[in-house]
């Protein structure tokens, strides 16, 4: 995306993100996850809060710290590089809530130019399937892949 970012530090396998929101609410640790599922190749990219009391990500806080647009396009600059890191992934994308899986749909919408030259976006729909990522439907989750990595049935 091409929207400011903030620098983010990682761990050698590329699997795990922090950076710092910076805001009228202050310096906010916020923490970008890919985890493992039980498909392979296939990761959950989790984010939220840092929660310095559970040690965990929180992904229910709304900071409002007037920095979304960046915020996003930090989270967006992760999947860039996980994906440099493990070029064959697919990554497993959806909201807390439906309010923030809404806002995902308009991110993607927003950049999918941008986004497609480089990454196929899936959809997950009402009806249960995958599709080809469609400017205006609703989607409970999202996948992206890199576009060498083919989507069969």
């Amino acid at each position: 995306m091409k929207h400011p970012k903030y620098q983010y530090r990682s761990e050698k396998r590329l699997l795990y993100y922090e950076f710092i929101s910076e805001g009228p609410k202050g310096l906010i640790k916020k923490i970008v996850e890919y985890t493992e599922t039980s498909t392979e190749n296939v990761f959950n990219l989790g984010f939220g809060d840092y929660d310095e009391a559970t040690k965990s990500i929180n992904d229910l806080t709304v900071t409002n710290n007037g920095d979304s647009l960046k915020v996003l396009a930090t989270v967006a600059s992760t999947v860039y590089a996980f994906t440099e890191k493990h070029p064959k992934a697919w990554i497993l994308a959806t909201g807390s809530t439906s309010i923030r899986t809404r806002l995902y749909r308009m991110g993607i919408t927003n950049n999918l130019t941008e986004i497609a030259e480089d990454f196929i976006v899936f959809g997950y729909n009402s009806e249960g399937d995958w599709e080809e990522f469609v400017v205006g439907e609703d989607y409970e989750a999202f996948l992206i892949t890199k576009k060498e990595n083919k989507f069969t049935k």
